[in-house]
Parts: C-alpha cells; structure tokens; sequence
C-alpha cells in the first residue's frame, strides 16, 4: 500500500471508529443502571432456566443453543460469536477474539461449562467490556449445582458508573 493510500486508510478507520464510539456512548447514556440490572435479571433468569432443563455436564456449545433460544423466548435481542475488533495505535489488528453473546446492545455475556471459574475468565470478560465500550458483562458457568449461587458473576465498569440510577 502506498504512503498516501495507507494514511487515508488509516484516518478513515480512526473516523469510523470515532464515530462508533460516540453512538455507542449515545446508545449507552440513554439507559440507566436500573434498566441495565433489570435486564441482567432477565439474562441469568434465561441461563437458570437452561441449567434447571439440563443440569450440569454438557457442552458450553449446548446451553449456548438453549440459552439464546431463552433469550428470544423472553423478547431479549441478541447477537452470538461477535467477533471483537482490536485496534493498536490505529492499526487493525486480526485477532480471534469472539464474544459468546451480547444481550440489548448492551450486556455481554460469556458462557462456561467449566469445573470452575479461574481469573483469566474474569480477565478476559474485562478486557472484552473494555474493547467493546459496553458497561456490564455477565461470567456464566453451567457446570455447576446453582446458577445463582456460583455460576454466574456480574461485572461493571466505569461506564455503568457514569450511568444515572433510574
């Protein structure tokens, strides 16, 4: 690529990228922490739901299946597999990062089907919130005997701090 090529290029992704940022600032400052920790209830409701079906011992693959076909039961919007942009220094970088699930836009979800959670779970969950501008993610485990209990875990970052209450 050429050096005029590769600068226009360049710009133009810094442009769409700005731009990404400030409607999905847009998106989130119209929701409030209230509507996000509602719409988390609704999310572990779906994988409890799932887990109370089948139990423990299957595939993160399986309740994958089972837990979107309880999102859309419950009317949630979803997107699975979303493949996780990762821009260095404004260049593109091709990566294998993928979600498993965003719930309303809004709420990541990461599925598990583990004998138990471990800190990169946590991390990885983190980074993705971080990458995707998005102020909760929930850390979900199949594997386990109680969803509620020890198979799911919640985090927020400082966007759903900067989010009024109601």
């Amino acid at each position: 690529m050429s050096g005029l090529k590769e600068k226009t290029y360049v710009c133009l992704c810094a442009c769409v990228l700005k731009k990404r940022i400030s409607n999905l600032k847009n998106t989130i400052m119209k929701n409030t922490q209230q509507y996000i920790d509602e719409l988390t209830y609704k999310i572990i409701g779906c994988a409890i739901e799932v887990h109370k079906q089948l139990g423990p011992g299957l595939l993160e693959s399986v309740y994958e299946q089972c837990f979107i076909r309880e999102l859309s039961l419950q009317g949630l919007n979803y997107k699975t597999q979303i493949w996780i942009p990762l821009f260095y220094k404004g260049l593109r970088l091709e990566t294998q990062l993928r979600l498993d699930v965003l719930v309303e836009d809004l709420i990541l979800v990461e599925l598990k089907a583990v004998e138990y959670l471990i800190a990169i779970h946590d991390a990885k969950l983190l980074t993705y919130m971080k990458l995707m501008n998005r102020p909760k993610g929930i850390l979900i485990n199949f594997n386990c005997t109680n969803i509620f209990k020890e198979g799911q875990k919640t985090f927020v970052n400082q966007l759903y701090a900067d989010l009024p209450y109601e």
